[in-house]
């Protein structure tokens, strides 16, 4: 019998967390005697105190800003991503031209390319959204372009030999057949989208998680800054646990779960 996927996460989730107690608990012995000097490594109920008690700052001001450029970023990067990677898997030139410059652009560092972005578009929304999006819409392009290469084959041909379109071709075996790996790259992306708005807020924000860590870093509030950075963890596992479930919802009823 199959579980639900709240129960299947639970079940999946027991080595973890059976491995994380104990891991907590002698960080926070180490910390506690004074192995580890608490401005480098504060103790995990330091960290949930000063979660606590900067909770309206965090959870009223700073995390809806980094939300909302996760949110236009991950938007632009899965809408970039699936309109490559069909571009790229219906013309071959295309993909020749494109493909290699999707490459170079997951080369470059971003540290590097931040100061651009502010150049071009401010300390605004837009140049944290950028960053996102260069960070984030590789793996959906990728994941697109692969899956729908698998529907190169036996139903292909099949379709052909029945007079099938390219539209049909398309619609009846490269998208049911390219699913599975868009959502691998969906998953990816949702974390990476977590990680570019962390580095776009780091090095020219005003507002947003990175933006606040980076702060505390500066003036060595450790406990504040560790706190920002459980929010950002847990933020990129509820996204990619969301897309996880609707990957469930989506592929159930092909019988892949």
């Amino acid at each position: 019998m199959k579980r639900a996927p709240f129960n299947e996460l639970i079940h999946r989730s027991g080595a973890f967390l059976l491995l994380l107690l104990p891991v907590l608990a002698i960080w926070e012995a180490a910390v506690r005697l004074e192995l580890v000097p608490s401005f480098i490594l504060p103790a995990p109920s330091s960290i949930w105190t000063a979660l606590v008690r900067n909770a309206g700052l965090l959870l009223g001001t700073h995390l809806p800003a980094t939300l909302e450029e996760v949110a236009i970023g991950c938007m632009m990067s899965v809408a970039g991503g699936i309109l490559l990677g069909i571009g790229m898997h219906l013309s071959r030139t295309l993909e020749k031209a494109l493909y290699p410059l999707i490459i170079i652009s997951q080369t470059i560092p971003l540290i590097a390319l931040s100061p651009i972005f502010i150049m071009w578009f401010g300390y605004s929304l837009w140049s944290k959204v950028a960053v996102v999006f260069l960070t984030a819409f590789f793996p959906v392009v990728v994941g697109v372009y692969d899956g729908l290469g698998k529907s190169r084959g036996a139903y292909q041909e099949l379709l052909l030999t029945m007079g099938a379109s390219r539209r049909q071709l398309l619609l009846k075996i490269g998208v049911p057949l390219a699913l599975p790996s868009f959502f691998s790259g969906l998953k990816l992306t949702v974390v990476y989208c977590v990680i570019g708005a962390t580095i776009g807020e780091w090095l020219g924000g005003t507002r947003g998680l990175g933006y606040y860590s980076r702060r505390m870093a500066g003036s060595l509030h450790s406990a504040e800054m560790f706190a920002a950075i459980a929010l950002l963890s847990a933020l990129g596992i509820a996204l990619f646990l969301t897309v996880r479930l609707l990957e469930h919802q989506i592929l159930k009823k092909r019988g892949t779960y």
